[in-house]
Parts: C-alpha cells; sequence; structure tokens
C-alpha cells in the first residue's frame, strides 16, 4: 500500500520527499521553502515500505499500511 498524507497535518516541510530514497514523493524544486506546498504521492508502485516517511515526519502526518503478503512469515 502506498503512504497516505494527511493533509490536514502536513506541514509542507519537504521531509519525506528528502528521505525517500525511491522518489515516491513528489515535491517541485525547492519543495519545503513555499508556504503551503504539500508533497504529492506521485510513484506508490515504487514504494518498498521502509518506513522512514513515517519515522522522519515531523507532524506525524505520513501514514503506511503494510501489505498483508509482507506480514505473513516466511519459514
Amino acid at each position: 500500500m502506498p503512504p497516505e498524507i494527511d493533509y490536514d497535518q502536513c506541514i509542507g516541510c519537504g521531509v519525506c520527499a528528502d528521505i525517500c530514497a525511491e522518489d515516491v514523493f513528489f515535491g517541485t524544486q525547492g519543495f519545503g521553502k513555499k508556504e503551503g506546498e504539500r508533497p504529492v504521492v506521485t510513484y506508490p508502485e515504487a514504494c518498498y515500505h521502509c518506513y522512514l516517511c513515517v519515522k522522519e515526519c515531523p507532524a506525524e502526518a505520513i501514514r503506511l499500511r503494510t501489505p498483508l503478503a509482507m506480514m505473513v512469515p516466511y519459514k
């Protein structure tokens, strides 16, 4: 499942776009410096659920649901 952003809590700091190694989030050049600009999940299929965006978000505005296939333990 792709990351979900709660835009009511998001402060537009740009940490999620900076920290994401797979560039799942999109922001324009200078993102996080413009008032009112928010990140957009543009490449949800590229997310590999590392949870860095969730851990680093200062506003706790990002939620990430782990797909069932990743929850099932392998023997």
